[in-house]
């Protein structure tokens, strides 16, 4: 990264759950200045209600028709079934399905490395009890294999995000029932941010909990759409945290 590069300006959401927040997301679109520079849109899971693929070719249109040929970035959330993910990975070439995996994104001058997953629960949920009781050992295995790709991001990219579908830090879940914390957000997750530190990390997931908070100076974004009713704009300042 040279000493002037621009620094990249990043867009995020997730939780559209196509289509009942279809029309909200194009408002959230329509309402973003056309003249800014936007290198990639994040979508952080949940983006079609109950698997139903289909409903993902109307988020795609919309932001062909707002934002251009961006780049697009995106993580299964808990409402994109096992069974359909991969004829959304068909759906559109367009777009970078991240599971368990990282990716380079080229910003003009300068790199950022995306680390996405759908993330990790302290405690399984009563119908994934019910359902599928091995999700246990998926959470507990999967934040060690986070935390090695963003490692392996943050040595080739001059900025790292680590993207989750599942609430990330503690925080950002006040305003949702307590009770619910553990089936909804993971600590182990969480110690992966303090200990590999990224530049940014965002999830969705809590409609009803905290926007933002910080841990170990790693600026933490909740960007489920029914909660912030527009899109996250996710800017970095050079050697410093994001803000919004």
């Amino acid at each position: 990264m040279s000493k002037g590069a621009p620094v990249p300006k990043l867009l995020a959401t997730s939780d559209i759950h196509s289509p009942i927040y279809l029309q909200l997301f194009r408002k959230a679109l329509q309402n973003l200045k056309r003249k800014e520079s936007w290198c990639t849109i994040i979508l952080a899971g949940d983006l079609v209600d109950k698997g139903k693929a289909e409903m993902f070719h109307p988020i795609i249109k919309f932001i062909d028709e707002t934002l251009g040929d961006i780049k697009i970035v995106a993580v299964y959330g808990n409402e994109e079934y096992e069974e359909i993910r991969n004829k959304l990975r068909k759906l559109s070439k367009k777009v970078i399905w991240l599971d368990d995996e990282y990716t380079i994104i080229d910003c003009k001058e300068t790199s950022v490395g995306i680390v996405g997953t759908q993330g990790a629960l302290d405690r399984l949920t009563s119908w994934q009890r019910r359902n599928k009781p091995f999700l246990r050992k998926v959470y507990d295995n999967r934040p060690e294999i986070i935390k090695e790709l963003v490692f392996l991001a943050k040595k080739e990219a001059d900025y790292t995000v680590l993207v989750s579908h599942y609430v990330i830090s503690k925080r950002n879940l006040i305003g949702e029932n307590p009770r619910m914390w553990p089936e909804m957000y993971s600590s182990k997750m969480e110690k992966i941010v303090i200990d590999t530190k990224p530049n940014v990390a965002i999830h969705g997931h809590a409609h009803n909990g905290s926007k933002f908070s910080m841990i170990s100076g790693v600026p933490i974004y909740n960007v489920a759409l029914p909660l912030n009713k527009k899109i996250v704009k996710i800017k970095f300042r050079r050697g410093l945290e994001a803000f919004f």
